[in-house]
């Protein structure tokens, strides 16, 4: 063995600190992605509200997913749908982009039933025939402290799914499909 490597392997490990009652690894890492995801939901048109950890680490909380298919139910006619979790995780992200821990995000919109979707088709032409929230892969959103247009350049940085801007009804659209923007 070369004399200067076995040299340098004996002052490294010299130099690794110990601390009393602990194990001390020099190759651990930041283990924040195991902190528990909440989020906080007012919704606009049901007035209920709801505080959830839906995700730790990289485990969902199943009980946590349902309470929150339910609150995103289709206001109208209560039906409801699975709602995809990557959209949980992109509006946590969104809050943590918009560096608002504690952000309560305002719903316009979550799952619509067939029907509803119909009906408000007929009534607007902004209205998708295959709206990702008949799959419940999207939600309509305001934040009430923040301008619809910060949270749309947030969520559109992220580079993930779909990002509607509604100045006019003031709310801004999230979606899991294909990465695009719409919206003045």
């Amino acid at each position: 063995m070369n004399r200067r490597y076995f040299l340098g392997l004996a002052l490294s490990t010299a130099a690794t600190p110990v601390l009393a009652g602990t194990s001390y690894n020099r190759f651990a890492t930041n283990r924040s992605y195991d902190r528990p995801r909440v989020l906080s939901f007012y919704h606009l048109h049901t007035e209920d509200h709801i505080d959830v950890t839906y995700r730790i680490g990289d485990q969902y909380q199943r009980s946590a997913l349902q309470r929150l298919n339910y609150f995103f139910r289709d206001f109208r006619t209560g039906d409801t749908t699975a709602m995809d979790h990557r959209l949980f995780d992109f509006l946590y992200d969104l809050k943590t982009a918009l560096g608002d821990s504690d952000a309560r995000f305002h719903v316009v919109s979550g799952y619509r039933s067939p029907a509803t979707n119909a009906r408000l088709r007929r009534a607007s032409s902004g209205v998708a025939k295959k709206s990702l929230h008949l799959t419940g892969q999207a939600i309509d959103i305001r934040l009430p402290d923040l301008s619809t247009r910060r949270v749309r350049d947030a969520a559109i940085t992220l580079g993930r799914g779909g990002v509607g801007y509604y100045r006019r009804s003031d709310f801004v659209h999230l979606d899991t499909g294909n990465v695009r923007k719409w919206g003045a």
